[in-house]
């Protein structure tokens, strides 16, 4: 502040070596001005990106708690899916006859766990005999040579698999052809 009630100085009459030094100060205090804005652009560039990244990150996992947020209610469900099929598959066409609204109740029970699991983004991966053993959706419980099979081929299926969306929650159980010749 003193220095605003000093007259201007003339740089034709000043000594030329105290002009060199103001400039050269003044230099330096514009490339140190320029070196802190280049670093405060980048840190606030940075800071942008990364706001952006958690942006994202954010949705990513949105979409995923909403998408696969019911993996273990699935997961505790199908062992239910499972004991449904196994009694219909138990029951005999003399017990389907004597018991015919109890296996129609079954039946349906079955059909609305399918439909809601379906409705939820859970499909079945049931595998049929002679299709080829797919090791990203199949499980091989065992391996066995069958006569008119060639190896690699699903000769037996246990229990049916299941997806959620895209992700396997459980692999299909089936038994494997070892045959080397069809």
């Amino acid at each position: 502040m003193a220095q605003d009630n000093l007259p201007p100085k003339d740089t034709e009459t000043a000594d030329p070596i105290e002009v060199e030094n103001e400039e050269f100060i003044a230099a330096d205090e514009l490339d140190a001005l320029r070196a802190e804005r280049d670093e405060l652009r980048d840190r606030f560039m940075r800071a942008l990106a990364d706001a952006e990244n958690s942006r994202k990150r954010a949705e990513r996992d949105r979409r995923e708690a909403e998408q696969y947020g019911g993996t273990r209610l699935v997961r505790d469900l199908l062992p239910v899916f499972d004991n449904l099929k196994r009694a219909l598959d138990a029951a005999s066409d003399e017990t389907r006859s004597q018991a015919a609204p109890l296996i129609e109740g079954v039946e349906l029970t079955l059909r609305e766990l399918t439909n809601v699991m379906t409705k939820h983004g859970v499909s079945a991966i049931e595998p049929a005999i002679g299709d080829s053993f797919d090791p990203q959706q199949h499980e091989a419980m065992f391996e066995a040579p069958l006569p008119g099979t060639k190896a690699g081929q699903i000769i037996q299926v246990m229990s049916v698999g299941f997806l959620l969306h895209d992700r396997l929650l459980r692999p299909a159980q089936v038994g494997v052809s070892s045959n080397t010749a069809g």
